[in-house]
Parts: C-alpha cells; sequence; structure tokens
C-alpha cells in the first residue's frame, strides 16, 4: 500500500518547537516533491513549504520564512519539518504530500497524502 506517515507534532507554548517527519511506505520518495500543507478550522489548506526531489530547491510561505525549515533524507525516505519560533497562528492541523511534478501551492499537483497531525500552539 503506498502511503506517507506522518509523526510528530502536539502542543507546544509560543515560542517553541516542534519537528514532522513524513516517510513514504510502499514507494520512494526520491522522485517527488514533497509539500507541507496546513488547515486551520474554518479555513482554507494552505501550503507552507516545499522541497523538490532531489533538495535543490525549497519554497515557504511568507508567514513562516525564517522560523521553518524543510528537509529530506533519500536514504531514509523521509521528509522534516523542522518548525522554530511557533505562534499561536501557526496551530492547525499539518499534512505532507508527495507530487510527481514540481512543488505547487495547488494541492491537486500532489498525488499521495499524509494522514495530517494536529499543531497546537499555545501557553
Amino acid at each position: 500500500q503506498l502511503q506517507l506517515v506522518q509523526s510528530g507534532g502536539g502542543l507546544v507554548q509560543p515560542g517553541g518547537s516542534l519537528r514532522l517527519s513524513c516517510a513514504a511506505s510502499g514507494f520512494t520518495l526520491d522522485y517527488y516533491a514533497i509539500g507541507w500543507f496546513r488547515q486551520a478550522p474554518g479555513k482554507e489548506r494552505e501550503g507552507v513549504s516545499c522541497i523538490s526531489s532531489r533538495g535543490g530547491y525549497t519554497n515557504y510561505a511568507d508567514s513562516v520564512k525564517g522560523r521553518f525549515t524543510i528537509s529530506r533524507d533519500n536514504a531514509k525516505n523521509t521528509v522534516y519539518l523542522q518548525m522554530n519560533s511557533l505562534k499561536p497562528e501557526d496551530t492547525a492541523v499539518y499534512y505532507c504530500a508527495a507530487s510527481a511534478y514540481v512543488c505547487s501551492q495547488t494541492p491537486l499537483r500532489y498525488n499521495y497524502w499524509g494522514q495530517g497531525t494536529q499543531v497546537t500552539v499555545s501557553s
């Protein structure tokens, strides 16, 4: 079965850090761009960050630039999202997704999705 399995997330105080992981099962991530999206209650899903298949290209939403870092370890078939200096407005369900094309802000361009993980930033 082809799937992305997410781990990490949870409750953290403002200013804290979390790392999300996204591991592929049943296929290799080597040929896929990987995006991270998030969706807060009552809001549309938004792109947070993306990394190209070989890791040479990354992009970030303006709201997370300088605070989040995306990386990948193809040997481990895993992509990471390191989130520092977290703010309450970062609270959302975070999803990773794999695209057989290039990085995109459009969710429809992604072929596989993780199950989602809750990130809550609150004191």
